[in-house]
């Protein structure tokens, strides 16, 4: 081999070492993306399900709240018609006297 055939092979195995590095390096920089990516699904699985159980408990407040509204109004009602029950009697007991 010609000086100049062997500089020649000598930057074709110097530019190939250099590929296989820059290859390494892109392969360990996947490796750790696939990593990140599989933590980042684990946390999104994490978050959606707390948000169904936030979503579950908020709607059981909902209906709790619904219903509590609901008595107050029978015990308000019960009370209103307890007044006019007292008053009806009143009136009677006048009426009779």
């Amino acid at each position: 081999m010609t000086d100049e055939q062997e500089k020649i092979l000598c930057d074709f195995e110097t530019r190939v070492r250099q590929l296989i590095n820059v290859c390494d390096k892109l392969r360990h920089e996947n490796r750790e993306l696939k990593a990140s990516i599989a933590g980042k699904d684990s946390e999104i699985k994490s978050m959606i399900e707390k948000n169904d159980q936030l979503q579950r408990r908020y709607e059981n407040l909902k209906t709790a709240r619904i219903i509590e509204v609901e008595q107050g109004d029978f015990t308000r009602a019960r009370a209103m018609i307890d007044d006019l029950i007292n008053e009806i009697d009143n009136c009677i007991r006048l009426l009779n006297e």
